[in-house]
């Protein structure tokens, strides 16, 4: 008897509904026939097609496609489209930020679709909500943040793989043999993403400069510039260009300017500045009030817009002040040469000038370009020195805190300008405390390095007498300026620095934190916030908790941004505010200085589209300098801590979270965490509403704030990363 053939039996395709409407709504514009499906399915069989036609008729009919030409469909348009930005939690998985939307939007790794950490994408919402979160799917990448990335190289026969850095860039690059650059195994590099082929599970990329090897100074510092797309060198061009820009005084350009070459005046900077951007003179007028000078290098006069040194400015848009050097904004023949104002020399500079009462009150200003000459350069700690001593007949600088060779006396009348000019700050910084600006006087830490840019020592910068004096001029320049042009009767484009007020779920959660130490805030309005802000400030000054209560009250504020739109600035309690002192370093001051000149002249008010453009490239500059500080500071403390492994520290807990104990080290406030699965006493869990970890069998508790003994396990460079030892809490340990 012959054997009877059975028939195929058809295979159903996994997941189909999931996979056309993946599909269509990918680019929910263009329309979709069977066939083309089919190929993006990857699928050519007469059963295949017939289960895709069946489910695309399915779906007409429901509604959630629609034909718009025969055998042609596309999504139905839905409300579900929002624009957003990629911000990855981990594990590949990540959030859409969208600013209308009250809740983030949590998009799985396999719905993320290709999208990479801070990518402006166009995202589709989910009807429904998994565990109480808004789910949704990329569908578009419509701008990439970013397709340079560093990482470790890893080569091998024919192809290579950059590994990344960044935890939050989820994918490693693939990286063809052609395309290596000369980089040898387990290098550092600078690697381009070039495309993301749709079935490659890696994006393809090249290598465009090799960095070094890990752990070695110049190639961490490399990389962290790298890292934010920030540059370390000039190029040749632009460098040859600023070397053959005209630096001379001339007269013709002298008479075009204010004279104030006669007017006593003097820079008070860091012992170690090279640029000098703002100087302040002072006289006595025959009324018997003062004329108090801030003037500021004149950059404009040498940065003229559309030439190749003002696009580079632009495109930098700040100087970037790393633990072991300076990134300037500007090439040094400029930044510490023509635009310094350096002693015993002449300099353009573009000046705010007020005439002063004894009790402060300004009663005239004036604003213009000027030429100056400085009579003396101090450092901080001189002027510091002779605030502390206003008795004396001659003030004679001590040695050990001069900036010059040896001892040396200040002449008198700059002597008792400095003395008085502290007094007249002191009056402007207590009405502006009494108006509700809030007083942050963080400790700076500061490394002392050896030749090598070894850490040697640690040190913290203290805000003192002399450069809140400097502050308080500083401030009123800015705040003049922005008045000046902010209350004219014609509204004009300008460049504010604005501050919005403090989120009200963050102030909560400061308050929460807070009250641990026995602290609270009076959040009733505005003005009590901030004077109970300033309160608590005031009361930890000098406890353990100092540094903890200050970082998490700087980051209870908003962030100041650069904006055409002025709101005012919170935080200094000003409803007017620009940057206007900085030029050297900023590139914000610089168009405050071009807008300001041109409303001088009675020009029509500059185009405001361009320069709110200008604002959030500058905005984000920053953004970007400050993290890559942030991390080269993180790696230097590391760095210390690597040669101090031995050695046991006092720390605070600064914070708790369900993988391990963040301490902080009181002498140096390096912060570093211990595991949880390091603590081997017991098995510790989370408490989140306690801020604390709890031992199931022992009970110990661990919480927020307490001061315990810590010993470092693994200093990780390459990561910026310290691991400690528990020792334990601090008042059992020293029993």
């Amino acid at each position: 008897m012959p054997k009877r053939h059975k028939k195929n039996k058809k295979q159903k395709i996994e997941g189909l509904s999931q996979s056309i409407l993946a599909i269509l709504r990918k680019d929910h514009s263009k329309p979709y026939n069977y066939k083309q499906i089919a190929a993006k399915l990857g699928v050519d069989d007469a059963s295949s097609r017939n289960q895709i036609i069946k489910k695309l008729k399915a779906f007409q009919i429901e509604g959630t496609i629609q034909e718009i030409e025969r055998g042609k469909y596309i999504i139905t348009p839905s409300q579900n489209y929002y624009t957003g930005k990629v911000d990855i939690a981990g594990r590949g998985q990540g959030y859409i930020i969208v600013e209308d939307l009250e809740d983030d939007i949590y998009v799985s790794s396999k719905n993320l679709n290709k999208a990479l950490n801070g990518d402006i994408v166009e995202v589709y919402v989910f009807k429904r909500k998994r565990g109480g979160k808004t789910e949704g799917e990329v569908t578009k990448i419509i701008e990439r943040k970013k397709t340079e990335f560093v990482g470790t190289i890893q080569i091998q026969d024919k192809f290579a793989f950059v590994e990344m850095a960044d935890h939050k860039m989820h994918t490693d690059i693939f990286v063809p043999k052609n395309k290596i650059n000369g980089a040898k195994n387990g290098e550092k590099v600078l690697v381009l993403m070039e495309d993301w082929p749709e079935k490659a599970d890696s994006p393809f990329g090249s290598v465009l400069k090799v960095l070094g090897m890990p752990g070695e100074h110049n190639t961490e510092i490399h990389s962290i510039l790298a890292q934010y797309g920030l540059p370390y060198e000039f190029p040749p061009e632009v460098e040859e260009f600023a070397n053959k820009i005209d630096t001379s005084i001339h007269p013709e350009e002298i008479k075009k300017r204010r004279d104030m070459r006669k007017d006593l005046t003097f820079t008070i900077d860091p012992k170690d500045a090279k640029d000098f951007d703002d100087a302040l003179s002072f006289e006595t007028l025959p009324n018997g009030n003062y004329e108090v000078g801030i003037h500021i290098a004149d950059v404009s006069h040498y940065l003229q817009p559309g030439t190749i040194l003002d696009d580079e400015a632009y495109e930098r848009a700040t100087s970037v002040y790393l633990v072991d050097r300076v990134v300037p904004m500007l090439p040094e023949i400029l930044s510490n040469g023509a635009c310094s104002l350096r002693p015993h020399e002449e300099k353009y500079t573009f000046s705010a000038v007020f005439e002063m009462n004894s009790k402060a009150q300004v009663v005239n200003k004036w604003f213009g370009r000027t030429v100056t000459y400085s009579d003396a350069r101090f450092a901080y700690e001189e002027a510091q020195h002779i605030i502390e001593n206003p008795s004396e007949e001659i003030h004679t600088i001590p040695s050990d805190i001069s900036i010059q060779d040896s001892e040396y006396t200040v002449e008198k009348p700059i002597a008792d300008a400095i003395i008085e000019m502290d007094r007249l700050a002191k009056i402007l910084r207590k009405k502006r405390m009494h108006e509700g600006a809030i007083s942050f006087d963080k400790l700076e830490v500061k490394f002392i390095l050896d030749e090598n840019a070894n850490p040697e020592g640690v040190y913290f910068k203290e805000s003192k007498d002399a450069n809140k004096m400097i502050e308080e001029f500083m401030l009123l320049a800015n705040r003049s300026v922005a008045e000046f042009i902010g209350k004219q009767s014609q509204k004009k484009t300008f460049v504010y620095r604005v501050h919005d007020e403090p989120d009200d779920e963050k102030i909560a959660a400061l308050e929460n934190i807070i009250k641990r130490f026995g602290y609270k805030l009076d959040t009733r309005d505005k003005k009590s916030t901030s004077q109970s802000l300033n309160k608590l400030l005031k009361d930890v000054n000098g406890k353990r908790e100092q540094n903890l209560v200050d970082t998490l009250a700087i980051r209870s504020m908003s962030k100041a941004v650069y904006t055409t739109n002025n709101i005012g600035h919170y935080g200094l309690a000003f409803d007017y505010y620009t940057h206007f002192t900085s030029p050297i370093r900023r590139y914000p001051d610089v168009m405050v200085h071009r807008l300001l000149q041109r409303y001088l002249d009675g020009k029509d008010s500059a185009k405001q589209d361009t320069y709110e453009d200008k604002c959030r490239h500058s905005s984000d500059m920053e953004g970007l300098a400050s993290s890559a500080e942030r991390d080269s500071i993180k790696y230097m403390q590391v760095k210390y801590m690597q040669d101090h492994q031995k050695e046991e520290f006092v720390g605070v807990i600064s914070g708790v979270t369900e993988w391990g104990i963040y301490v902080e080290i009181m002498s140096n406030k390096c912060e570093g965490m211990v595991r949880l699965q390091d603590l081997r006493d017991d098995h510790y869990t989370f408490d989140k509403d306690q801020y604390a970890v709890v031992g199931q069998k022992s009970g110990n508790t661990y919480v927020l704030g307490d001061e315990v003994y810590v010993k470092v396990k693994n200093a990780d460079l390459v990561k910026k990363h310290l691991d400690f030892t528990m020792l334990g809490l601090r008042d059992t340990y020293e029993k």
